[in-house]
């Protein structure tokens, strides 16, 4: 039984110690070494040190009922793939001394999947250093398009695997992964009648531009800048986590997570597309449509953060709802943000 004076999320946290506790012992040669939390959204993601090399790992305990173990294999069935027969820089997976990949723990009736992956250096873009990172999304342009590109040249092989899809049921429809956006922080009336109309217009517009292969596949999902790490000129790409089948476009629109507000939003689509287009053509038809794929993730998000007790969800609160209005409007208004 939960313990009322506990703070529900150090509560989760404190379960998610336990599993990853539990986990370590599945890799012999991590028997001397330390755990540190880095980050916990929909999973809890570790640092773990080897106390004698200092080598660094990434172990991360899925969250119970989110993926099926299938799905994580096919996950990382395409890290491997992408290794192979691309340029960009991810964190792999390591097999444990039961020559696995997924480590399988069982823990208060809940199955956990945990999986151990190399360590990347680099740290995260800042999203306060404008030029810096308008200059990093005509790079982050060119590795998404390497990314579609391979996705397209491997349709037939990787259209097998099981993972999740990102299309408008799924994420603003009857059957929204992340929840309903009518259930997020702040939400009055007003904003029910204004993100409605906004819905249904990303609706009628997804529905006209289709899911031609071109333009539909399998892509990471989540490009945020929490998960790409900078060094040097280098951007690295991990937390292949909600990797699925969705809209190339929409990989971009998740690159702006959470700063789809900010007034330089217009200077990091020119960068982006800019890069894209160095390695993969994009129609101007397409181009338009980014405003769609942005509110379509905001709304999203709005909803994630409504169903969610982390860190990044207590920081954001109602303002991030608020924030939304004026970028709706715009949209409303003229197609644009």
């Amino acid at each position: 039984m939960s313990n009322p004076s506990v703070d529900p999320l150090q509560e989760s946290l404190n379960k998610f110690n336990e599993i990853a506790t539990i986990a370590l012992p599945f890799y012999p040669f991590l028997s001397q070494s330390t755990i540190q939390l880095l980050n916990y959204s929909e999973n809890a993601t570790y640092l773990v040190t080897d106390s004698g090399t200092g080598e660094k790992y990434i172990l991360r305990v899925g969250r119970p009922g989110y993926h099926t173990k299938m799905e994580v294999e096919s996950e990382l069935e395409w890290l491997k793939s992408i290794h192979k027969h691309s340029s960009i820089q991810i964190s792999l997976p390591i097999l444990g001394g039961n020559s696995e990949y997924i480590q399988v723990v069982q823990h208060q009736n809940e199955t956990y999947y945990c999986t151990l992956f190399t360590f990347l250096e680099g740290d995260a873009p800042n999203e306060e250093n404008e030029s810096e990172l308008i200059r990093q999304f005509f790079k982050l342009g060119e590795i998404t398009a390497q990314l579609h590109e391979h996705s397209i040249n491997n349709w037939k092989s990787l259209r097998k695997i099981r993972r999740l899809t990102w299309d408008y049921d799924t994420i603003l429809g009857t059957a929204p992964k992340w929840g309903r956006w009518q259930d997020g922080l702040a939400i009055t009336q007003e904003r029910v009648e204004l993100f409605t109309e906004v819905s249904k217009k990303i609706r009628d517009r997804l529905n006209r531009f289709g899911k031609a292969p071109n333009r539909y596949g399998l892509i990471h999902s989540d490009l945020r800048l929490a998960n790409l790490l900078v060094e040097s000129e280098q951007i690295k790409v991990i937390d292949f986590d909600d990797c699925g089948f969705g809209w190339y476009l929409y990989d971009f629109a998740t690159s702006l997570s959470f700063i789809e507000h900010k007034r330089y939003i217009p200077a990091l689509i020119a960068s982006w597309l800019k890069g894209y287009r160095r390695v993969r053509p994009l129609s101007e038809e397409e181009e338009q449509e980014i405003p769609t794929f942005i509110l379509m993730r905001r709304l999203q998000l709005i909803a994630w953060v409504g169903s969610r007790d982390n860190e990044t969800t207590r920081e954001l609160g109602n303002g991030f709802t608020e924030d939304t209005d004026n970028i709706a409007k715009r949209y409303l208004q003229n197609g644009k943000i």
